[in-house]
């Protein structure tokens, strides 16, 4: 038996093998801006959806249904690290060390959220999700168009 993928299109394999440093570029990206989003109205103080306030939102969810202590301090560090975590992911940078810290905090969005999953009232579908593909990530790492991979010192 052989260990071997057997492709429905094998004429297709050399553009699945050049394509995949790419996509996981791609992806890897696209996560890391799309977290990034979320950091920066925190920092900055600016509005966010329908959160006028997106900082004192997440100091709320914090303290008011994690009951985690020092929830403004708390919140100041998920601000911090998804503004820089999620830049420096975008890029490949120290991707091993950010990308499992997005994998925990999504895991506990997901329990501040839970138990619904609806699409509308705020179900945790997305961070779900996200919290999968930061998993991947993590597993993964930087990727041969990364930072780290670029200077030699991936995790």
């Amino acid at each position: 038996m052989s260990n071997e993928t057997r492709l429905i299109f094998p004429r297709l394999e050399g553009f699945y093998r050049s394509a995949a440093p790419l996509s996981r570029a791609a992806l890897r990206l696209a996560f890391g801006l799309t977290i990034m989003t979320h950091g920066l109205p925190k920092l900055t103080g600016s509005a966010h959806g329908s959160m006028a306030d997106p900082l004192a939102g997440s100091t709320n969810l914090i303290a008011n249904v994690l009951h985690l202590p020092f929830a403004p301090q708390i919140a100041v560090l998920v601000a911090l690290l998804e503004t820089f975590g999620g830049l420096a992911v975008a890029a490949g940078l120290a991707t091993r060390l950010f990308a499992p810290m997005f994998a925990v905090q999504m895991l506990f969005i997901c329990l501040a959220l839970g138990p619904t999953y609806p699409w509308i009232d705020r179900g945790f579908e997305y961070p779900l999700i996200l919290g999968f593909i930061a998993l991947l990530i993590a597993i993964e790492g930087g990727g041969a168009l990364s930072v780290d991979r670029r200077v030699g010192r991936e995790l």
